[in-house]
């Protein structure tokens, strides 16, 4: 596949762009814990800047490259790849076009378009 199927990429669920990176598209839903869910389609090359979480991260690549920078370290996370993040750890990263990733978070990590 080189794209997510179009119910799960409802206007609904789109993730403010406040809350994303230039050049990237994404869709969020939400645990009955506060935990969240999103994945992201890229559509074109982009950089995500340095942030921090106060809860962890794991996600996955399922299509393209997500270059993750750790501590001046850059890690390859390439189609099938898994990465952890935990809380408090200061992280970037570089996408390519075609990139798909899913994202899921310990916490409340973005909003949705029209709303805080």
């Amino acid at each position: 596949m080189d794209d997510f199927p179009e119910f799960m990429k409802t206007p609904e669920n789109a993730i403010a762009q406040a809350s994303q990176s230039k050049g990237a598209r994404g869709w969020i839903y939400d645990g009955a814990d506060g935990k969240q869910v999103a994945y992201w389609v890229c559509d074109k090359d982009g950089v995500s800047a340095e942030h921090v979480h106060d809860f962890d991260e794991y996600f996955t690549v399922l299509q393209g490259r997500y270059t993750l920078i750790l501590g001046g370290r850059r890690i390859d996370v390439c189609r099938g790849d898994e990465y952890f993040i935990p809380k408090n750890t200061p992280h970037a990263g570089e996408f390519s076009a075609g990139t798909r990733t899913i994202h899921c978070f310990g916490g409340r990590r973005a909003g949705r378009e029209g709303k805080p």
